[in-house]
């Protein structure tokens, strides 16, 4: 395996796409040490990467990747925002909370923490700049408050650990609330906590008059979580179908509210939508094909034992899970370390007891921290490519935000009804 291992670090570290990297260093292994078995194993991975874009439940991810990119092309983000600051922007880290509000709240159209980074930073930093902060503290702030719309519904990532682990993509989405506002709350505390501190000077209180204007404004935006995670908890909708009728709100919303969408734009949309979705589905392709072969090499069992022991506590599970994402995060795309190791570690998961719900939730919230950290987080560098800055400068300020994230793992860990008391009420329990 040492030979997969340099094989793999040599075809990063030289550029190559990640579904070549990943696969590349496979099939060297197999031409190298097992030359007999390469002709059968070449169509079954090619059998294996269909079958991976072909599960029905992620027929949803293009639409919710279409219903967030309309409403960024049109005025559906900048009332969103503007709504937010009115009511908090006069407040000590107001700037702040309301960047981390919006990330919440583009969550729950996008799921994506790269969209987030791109449509609500592209807003907030220039005024946070402004209004006094840091470069290196925007920077970090946007990047890591971003994490937060990988576990707002409709997550990416929840949708990814339910086709890889059979879990209930529905009863993830309900469990990522939750977590999501407290990782919101913890984020407006520290923001408060360093205003102070640095003494950033506080804006002018909005009148109530601009305040009722925004909110009127603002307000049919917030019409996304209703319909996605108030009809998935009502048994109104599947997580495919609420991704549908949000498409079919964005647009009405754009069209018939805002009057901010055109032909052109509604063209370009759909265009960057199959652009993303493409790339989503081959990280997803490549990483059912690695999972196929590193089974069919068992390698799986040669590895985890010794990290397991014999008859592992649901604590030890859980701890070694969730460092293992997290590293494996830093290094590859989250939603290839998702489709890879989920099936992989499923059996000590279930071994134990773990709730599938509150880890896939654990698993997601690392996934998320991982690709904000450094050195290779995938939003460290939609950062550096969106905003222009140096890589040093935009890990300047991740280290406060990576202990608050380390901490809301803790209290999930150590409090799981955070994470499960949404699906447990929906289920009836």
């Amino acid at each position: 395996m040492r030979l997969f291992g340099v094989s793999l670090a040599a075809m990063l570290l030289f550029g190559f796409p990640f579904m070549v990297t990943l696969l590349g260093s496979l099939i060297l292994y197999l031409m190298i040490y097992m030359p007999d078995m390469v002709g059968v194993m070449i169509p079954a991975m090619v059998q294996q990467i269909l079958a991976g874009v072909s599960q029905p439940a992620l027929v949803c991810v293009p639409m919710f990747i279409l219903s967030a990119s309309i409403i960024t092309t049109g005025k559906s983000a900048g009332r969103l925002i503007r709504m937010l600051q009115v009511f908090v922007g006069h407040l000590p880290g107001g700037l702040a909370m309301t960047t981390s509000a919006g990330c919440t709240l583009f969550g729950a159209v996008s799921g994506s923490t790269q969209a987030t980074v791109a449509a609500v930073g592209g807003t907030m930093r220039p005024m946070l700049l402004d209004a006094g902060y840091k470069s290196s503290f925007t920077l970090g702030l946007i990047i890591n408050a971003s994490d937060i719309a990988f576990l707002i519904p409709p997550s990416i990532g929840f949708i990814v650990y339910g086709v890889a682990t059979n879990t209930s993509i529905g009863m993830l989405f309900l469990a990522g609330v939750l977590p999501g506002l407290m990782l919101l709350l913890l984020f407006s505390a520290y923001c408060y906590g360093y205003s102070k501190i640095k003494k950033i000077p506080l804006m002018e209180k909005a009148s109530w008059a601009d305040r009722r204007t925004a909110l009127l404004e603002g307000l049919p935006v917030m019409g996304f979580p209703v319909i996605i995670v108030g009809g998935i908890y009502a048994g109104l909708f599947s997580p495919t179908e609420a991704a549908a009728v949000a498409v079919l709100y964005a647009l009405i919303l754009e069209t018939a509210v805002y009057q901010s969408l055109t032909l052109h734009r509604l063209v370009d949309s759909c265009l960057q939508t199959g652009v993303i979705t493409g790339v989503v589905f081959i990280l997803v392709g490549a990483g059912q094909a690695f999972s196929f072969l590193i089974g069919f090499l068992q390698i799986p069992e040669a590895l985890l034992p010794p990290l397991f022991g014999n008859d592992p506590s649901m604590l030890k599970v859980i701890a070694i899970v969730v460092v293992v994402y997290f590293i494996a995060c830093m290094f590859v795309d989250p939603i290839v370390a998702i489709f890879i190791l989920s099936p992989v570690f499923q059996p000590y998961v279930v071994g134990a007891g773990v709730d599938p719900i509150l880890l896939g939730v654990l698993v997601t919230l690392q996934a998320a921290i991982g690709s904000a950290t450094p050195p290779f987080g995938c939003d460290i560098f939609t950062a550096q490519l969106i905003f222009r800055r140096p890589y040093l400068e935009v890990i300047g300020h991740a280290l406060p935000f990576l202990l608050i994230l380390v901490l809301a793992t803790v209290l999930l860990i150590a409090f799981p009804d955070i994470a499960l008391v949404l699906p447990n009420l929906a289920a009836g329990r």
